[in-house]
Parts: structure tokens; C-alpha cells; sequence
């Protein structure tokens, strides 16, 4: 996986120590990572059946519209004091260089999928302990 190089806590135990700011920061760097290969997987998986080739681009644009909402949420909690403004722009170039190069053309597409699926479970597991964590009231 193109992603095995960030550093990720395992498991729940360890998610939930990281600090608020940092968790953020990882779902944003992880979202950040996906966007490219998804891209490249989209241009060069066009002879795939049409009900598949589209639930890639729907995949690929649920991507980019939770790492916008995640952003959007990052601002709302800056704007707040929950967190700093210190995550301004940091996720982006820090995930550019996690591109895939000649990787993606070595990767099969179930390689692929099992990063992605690993990749967006952790970035569910992340969102649930932030959520908890912004809002106790959930009785998470």
C-alpha cells in the first residue's frame, strides 16, 4: 500500500491517545493520499463495465467530498479553540509525497481495494473517536 509509510496508531487503544489536533491531521493526510491513485485508477480502469467504472468515480468523488467536509469541520473547530490553526495546508503537501509513481501499475486491483478498504476503515475509526471526542454528549 502506497499509504504503509504514514504512521498510524493500531488499534482503537492507541487512536484514542492521539490528540485531537493530530487525529484530524491524520484523517486529512489519509483522505490527501487517496486522491491521486483513485484518480489514476479511474483513467486507467476505463474498460471496466459501466456499473463498476461508475462506482469507482462515485468512490473517488465520496473521497473528496469528505475530505472537504472534513476540512470544513477542521475550520469550525479552529474557529472554536479546539484546535490550533496549525493544520492549515500541512495535510496536502505532506500527502503529495505518498504518490504512487510505478506503483499503481504494479498494484493489482485487489491490492488496491484492500488498501483503500483498509485505509478508509481507519479513517471511519478516526472520525468515530474525533466525534466522540468534540461531542461527550453522543455517550459514545
Amino acid at each position: 500500500c502506497h499509504t504503509s509509510g504514514m504512521l498510524t496508531p493500531n488499534g482503537k487503544e492507541y487512536a484514542q491517545k492521539i490528540p485531537r489536533e493530530e487525529l484530524t491531521h491524520l484523517i486529512l493526510k489519509l483522505l490527501q493520499a487517496w486522491k491521486e491513485p483513485l484518480s489514476h485508477f479511474n483513467q486507467h480502469h476505463q474498460e471496466l463495465p459501466d456499473d463498476s467504472l461508475s462506482k469507482a468515480k462515485q468512490i473517488s468523488n465520496m473521497v473528496h467530498e469528505l475530505k472537504t467536509g472534513v476540512e470544513k469541520v477542521t475550520e469550525k473547530m479552529q474557529s472554536m479553540g479546539i484546535i490550533s490553526n496549525s493544520l492549515n495546508g500541512v495535510a496536502s503537501s505532506e500527502a503529495a509525497g505518498l504518490s504512487l509513481g510505478n506503483e499503481a501499475d504494479m498494484m493489482s486491483d485487489s491490492d488496491f481495494i484492500h488498501c483503500f478498504r483498509r485505509d478508509s476503515n481507519k479513517v471511519q475509526s478516526y472520525l468515530k473517536i474525533l466525534k466522540c471526542r468534540i461531542m461527550p454528549e453522543n455517550s459514545c
